[in-house]
């Protein structure tokens, strides 16, 4: 992931390099805006990576793998799904949960069921959109988008 990030870095330096021969106002203008959105997200993210170290040091692998591993089949499909279902928290703060899960021997469906779960069913937020848009309607959706995160997980299970 190093790797990637350094990639992404470079890359995104040669650009600003570029940028900066035709538009110097305009460059410092973005990395102005780049800090601000860094600022607001710098306590999110030391959030999840804390959250991250205590899930790797707390939770032992053999319960990871009892609730989420292969061997539970289509219950740590469930799981996997009803934990990304309750789960808060903007999509970015799912990967690095989703690293570790996977990291502590669960099963590669399970761990996309909670990923697609955690983005597109919104358990916590419910009455929310129930208020917004009618129950019956953020029920329904919510259901599909349940069942839609476990059969994703499926489906890329077939494929892993």
């Amino acid at each position: 992931m190093l790797r990637v990030g350094l990639v992404y870095l470079a890359l995104m330096t040669l650009v600003y390099l570029v940028l900066w021969r035709r538009d110097p106002a305009k460059v410092r203008q973005s990395l102005l805006v780049g800090g601000k959105a860094l600022a607001k997200l710098l306590p999110l993210l030391l959030a999840v990576f804390g959250l991250v170290g205590l899930f790797q040091v707390y939770l032992p692998p053999e319960r990871v793998e009892a609730w989420l591993g292969a061997s539970g089949g289509l219950v740590s499909l469930l799981v996997g799904a009803l934990a990304g279902a309750i789960s808060i928290g903007p999509p970015l703060a799912a990967y690095p949960l989703a690293g570790s899960l996977l990291d502590a021997g669960a099963w590669p469906p399970a761990v996309a069921a909670f990923i697609v779960s955690w983005i597109s069913v919104g358990v916590v937020t419910l009455p929310f959109e129930a208020q917004t848009f009618s129950l019956r309607f953020s029920l329904l959706r919510n259901g599909l988008s349940f069942l839609a995160a476990m059969l994703i997980g499926l489906l890329l299970g077939g494929v892993l």
